[in-house]
């Protein structure tokens, strides 16, 4: 079971360093992404190695355009839920009754909307694109992480090194950022990394029902929705959008998963 695990990582951080160059690179690595290069609807392993769209834009230009556009929108979300998290999780472990109970008894009250839902109204309300796309996101991811956050800080709170640490007079701030959160730096990372593969995949649902990245910027959600279209003409437009995000999501939870095991001293135990 290690030996599969330990592959399945490793297959995971190779795709998404290539995935990553992919992302870097690849939007005008031979053709622009956004640009008309020829015919519509080319088939693939052509000029143009993954063929063309509706429009004649190469496709594989414009799947490189989309990872970029989806690692942009998952490690901004993750990273404002993480920030938000964190400090609401503390709050809920160091603050003052006042504070604590009524910020809590919200965070529990968030999970009431199915995350997708509540980004769908967010988006909906709001003028649509990239940045409304990571705010709507990240108000339904950061709940988890606080809840995450709390469990583990309360549990290291009575620890003998905080104890010590009180005792020789270091304010709650302090004990906070040196002692407990470098505690908790692997369990995050960890699920960071899955959480990243479930913002891609909420944000290719939100593209694909048109509330998301917005047209003519290329994004996998509206791909597949495009796809999905011409799928009795050309149906690869429809599998390389599909196949890239699938990867790509699969990757996200081996490396995850991996990570877990690597850096949270339980997992290691367990």
């Amino acid at each position: 079971m290690k030996k599969k695990a330990g592959f399945l990582f490793w297959c995971g951080v190779v795709y998404l360093v290539g995935l990553l160059l992919f992302a870097v690179f690849g939007p005008h690595f031979r053709f622009s992404w956004e640009a008309q290069v020829a015919s519509p609807m080319l088939p693939p392993f052509g000029t143009h190695w993954l063929g063309t769209d509706e429009l004649g834009r190469d496709v594989m230009a414009r799947l490189a355009y989309g990872a970029r556009l989806s690692l942009i929108i998952g490690f901004s979300v993750q990273v404002l839920a993480v920030a938000i998290g964190i400090c609401v999780g503390v709050v809920g472990v160091y603050g003052p009754k006042w504070l604590s109970t009524p910020l809590m008894r919200f965070t529990d009250g968030m999970f009431a909307f199915p995350d997708l839902l509540l980004a769908v109204l967010i988006a909906g309300l709001f003028s649509m694109g990239l940045v409304p796309v990571i705010v709507a996101l990240a108000i339904g991811s950061w709940p988890s992480v606080a809840r995450l956050v709390r469990t583990q800080v309360a549990s290291l709170k009575d620890r003998e090194f905080v104890v010590a640490s009180q005792a020789m007079g270091a304010s709650t701030p302090l004990i906070v950022v040196r002692h407990i959160l470098p505690h908790l730096a692997g369990v995050l990372v960890a699920v960071m990394m899955v959480d990243i593969a479930a913002t891609i995949l909420a944000e290719s649902t939100l593209s694909f029902l048109g509330i998301g990245v917005q047209l003519p910027e290329a994004s996998w959600g509206s791909m597949i929705q495009s796809g999905n279209a011409n799928k009795l003409v050309n149906p690869w437009l429809l599998l390389w959008p599909c196949l890239i995000l699938s990867l790509t999501v699969f990757a996200l939870n081996f490396v995850g998963d991996g990570l877990r095991a690597l850096l949270d001293p339980k997992a290691k135990e367990a």
